[in-house]
């Protein structure tokens, strides 16, 4: 009877490890999921980013095209010079919100907390993605690849 109680609380005391070590382990899980998403939310974001820099050499390319046409068209009627300008102004807008994005991109630390961060980086993925739009919108079809 000894032997029988003793190996019950043997196998009490094992199935109630398992079960703490199985815990601590889907705890783990959980965690390291959480910060491989907040790693992968910070990939999308920055490919994103990754496309859309090298055309900001397209914009400022472009706006230069533009200046130096309303500049060296001295005949241009007002008309066709003030849609040159909305089109300078445009690009501006676009290249403008892409260096006030990269300025202001500053994840937080990971230590305040995995929600926090994921929070942010969704955020800022919504905020890059309409960077892209708006640069998008002002290049010609050719570039926008």
């Amino acid at each position: 009877m000894k032997q029988l109680l003793l190996f019950l609380a043997a196998a009490l005391l094992f199935t109630h490890q398992a079960c703490n070590n199985k815990a601590d382990n889907h705890e783990h899980h959980e965690q390291a999921t959480s910060t491989d998403s907040n790693d992968i939310l910070y990939d999308e974001v920055m490919k994103i980013h990754d496309e859309v820099m090298p055309k900001m050499d397209d914009l400022y390319k472009m706006k230069e095209a533009l200046k130096k046409q309303i500049a060296e068209t001295p005949d241009l009627t007002e008309e066709k010079r003030k849609a040159l300008e909305e089109e300078i102004s445009k690009i501006e807008a676009a290249g403008k919100s892409m260096m006030v994005w990269m300025r202001e991109f500053n994840p937080p630390a990971d230590s305040l907390g995995e929600a926090t961060v994921k929070e942010y980086l969704e955020g800022q993925l919504e905020s890059v993605k309409k960077v892209k739009e708006n640069i998008l919108e002002v290049l010609p079809a050719e570039n926008k690849q």
